[in-house]
């Protein structure tokens, strides 16, 4: 367990802004959120994200939102969108995040169902989606704020917000100032007790947020979200993992997503952690390179792209030397698999993994900016067993955990105490899982959601009458209690054979070759698969177009000595454009959109079932 914080309560009755203020209190001179800058990083602490979060609460009550009133979210990670969304949580409104890659339709959508009058978003990439809805008759939606100035036009700014603060106490609530100027004036003094008036009558029930979720197979759901929820699953993920106290976390996948959500705004409030902005994803693995950080989370395609740009480095060195980084990964592999089996490694093992690690893995491990992990973790998608064994060679074991926006994020997960790579780990305290007839993966407990936001502001509970939530995910329960992931329900390719083959599994054998980057598989009501590859961008460019051919069908056969005869793709075309979010073919969380893709090359995949 990481946290050996002071809780100001009952984990079940708590609220975020109670934390936020024992922060504020206990932690007041800690740093709590980081963002770059043209001079290098600025830094708040937690007694100054308070004054700050405060000052904001008082702007946005002035634009007249009030409790229970959702309001709209359209930024990068910067640190108007982090404070906007304490600053909402503050007067217990409800911050709902969008994507930022979401489209008009899918934004209109949101912005119905949510009934919101107010949204915030950067600045002239986003305002061409949002403005055309403030003369919508069917959209609520009456005023935009504007995080950049400049580019406001005549819309609010988010500067123009932030005002005089209003004095946060750091106490009780009952007069007890720490690290506030005086009260100057009569209205300094309401605007305080405004703010901490609203967040005491907060309640653990709650709304905290809304996620929408991606619409990878229509349109975005609303899951409503409860602090209680929230506090109930943080406690336990932070029994999973013994981290360094305040520990700091990079943060550069969208707060739209549940992870980031999780892992950026309300983990670190709850430990008192360092949040570091990372306000371009692209730049996540220089990030790492300069701050070294104790634990890092990335979606499975962050893993295999870190890993072949370090295989590509590990390519160019000279035989010998790479032939004694292949025989100590060999080694750090070793010490990782008899840490899964629940072993104590041999003394031998132990005296040559310590050898290795400090000789030769960890300086490699140093260039990434990786030498100081103590805890790393994916989600979201299977991860492909050739990337987790490659990073067991360091000594790694990513961490899988599965889970969904309506289980509130992590609902399974490995640790470092019981893990088997490839697994999704066990369930979290207070939840319990069981595999349906179909295979389906059904989940019931403390932090399975309520439901689905109606555009009427009820919720829509899609639980059975025993609590069990399906998932829509197929899957697995070994004999030790540890969950595998199969595929989404949906995503299931039946053949004209009638045979159910799954396209994750054939698509992660295809990706287990460090050439192939990307992979879409089709089949469905067809005699045989066909697939769709995207090289990977650092491999491909040291092949020639004949060597690459030549590999990338070398791939495929690879592939099909491991697959069953069903699974074995027969034809395949080489594509030239890695797929992103930003093109349509993935979501915001690095996911195939499978619609999408198939759509997007229809004329390609009908091609290869054409005699």
């Amino acid at each position: 367990m990481t946290t050996i914080l002071r809780l100001p309560g009952e984990p079940a009755e708590l609220t975020l802004p109670a934390l936020l203020l024992r922060n504020a209190e206990d932690h007041g001179d800690l740093p709590a959120l980081s963002w770059r800058t043209e001079d290098g990083w600025t830094t708040l602490s937690w007694g100054e994200v308070r004054r700050e979060v405060a000052g904001l609460a008082a702007g946005y009550a002035g634009l007249g939102v009030g409790r229970g009133d959702h309001v709209l979210m359209m930024m990068g990670n910067r640190p108007e969108h982090w404070l906007s969304d304490l600053a909402l949580t503050h007067l217990g409104a409800v911050p709902v995040t969008v994507y930022s890659t979401s489209a008009p339709e899918q934004v209109a959508h949101i912005a119905r169902n949510s009934r919101a009058r107010l949204a915030i978003v950067g600045g002239v990439r986003e305002l061409p989606r949002w403005e055309p809805l403030l003369g919508d008759a069917g959209v609520p939606l009456e005023r935009l704020v504007v995080a950049e100035a400049s580019e406001a036009g005549t819309h609010r700014t988010y500067d123009s917000l932030r005002g005089p603060r209003p004095t946060a106490s750091a106490g009780t609530g009952q007069g007890t100032v720490a690290e506030a100027a005086p009260v100057g004036t009569a209205a300094d003094a309401h605007r305080s007790e405004a703010f901490e008036k609203a967040w005491h009558e907060s309640r653990p029930t709650d709304p905290l947020t809304v996620v929408y979720t991606s619409g990878t197979t229509g349109e975005p759901k609303g899951v409503s979200i409860s602090h209680r929820k929230v506090v109930l699953n943080v406690l336990s993920l932070d029994r999973l993992v013994e981290l360094p106290t305040h520990v700091e976390h990079i943060c550069y996948l969208p707060f739209a997503h549940i992870a980031e959500r999780m892992l950026g705004i309300y983990l670190p409030v709850f430990r008192a952690s360092h949040v570091h902005l990372c306000a371009d994803p692209s730049e996540v693995a220089a990030v790492v390179r300069e701050l070294h950080p104790a634990q890092f989370f990335g979606v499975p395609r962050v893993w295999e792209k870190l890993a072949s740009a370090v295989r590509a480095a590990l390519a160019g060195l000279p035989k010998e030397r790479r032939t004694a980084v292949e025989a100590a990964m060999e080694t750090g592999r070793a010490h990782v698999t008899c840490r899964e089996r629940g072993e104590e490694p041999s003394a031998a093992l132990r005296e040559a993994y310590a050898t290795a690690k400090e000789q030769v893995l960890d300086p490699i491990l140093a260039l990434a900016g990786f030498d100081r992990l103590e805890w790393t973790a994916s989600a979201s998608a299977p991860m492909p067993q050739d990337v987790v064994r490659f990073w067991a060679g360091f000594g790694l074991a990513v961490m899988d955990a599965w889970g969904l926006t309506e289980t509130i994020g992590v609902a399974t997960a490995n640790s470092p105490a019981a893990f088997r790579l490839g697994s999704v780990g066990r369930p979290l305290d207070g939840l319990e899982i069981r595999i349906a007839g179909d295979g389906e993966i059904l989940v019931r407990g403390e932090t399975v959601f309520d439901g689905y936001l109606r555009a009427d502001g009820s919720l829509e509970d899609v639980r059975d009458a025993d609590g069990w939530f399906a998932t829509g995910d197929i899957g697995r329960l070994d004999e030790d209690g540890f969950l595998w992931i199969t595929d989404r329900k949906k995503e299931m390719i039946v053949t004209s054979a009638g045979k159910n083959i799954s396209p994750a599994l054939v698509e992660n054998t295809l990706k287990e070759h460090p050439l192939v980057g990307q992979a879409f598989v089709h089949g469905d009501g067809h005699p045989y698969l066909v697939a769709l590859l995207v090289p990977d961008p650092e491999q491909a460019a040291r092949l020639d177009p004949a060597a690459l051919r030549e590999a990338i069908a070398d791939a495929v056969d690879r592939a099909n000595a491991r697959l069953s005869r069903p699974e074995q793709i027969k034809r395949y075309r080489v594509l030239d454009r890695e797929w992103s979010p930003e093109s349509g073919e993935l979501t915001p969380s690095l996911k195939l959109r499978r619609r999408a893709i198939r759509e997007r090359h229809a004329d390609v995949i009908e091609e290869m079932y054409t005699p």
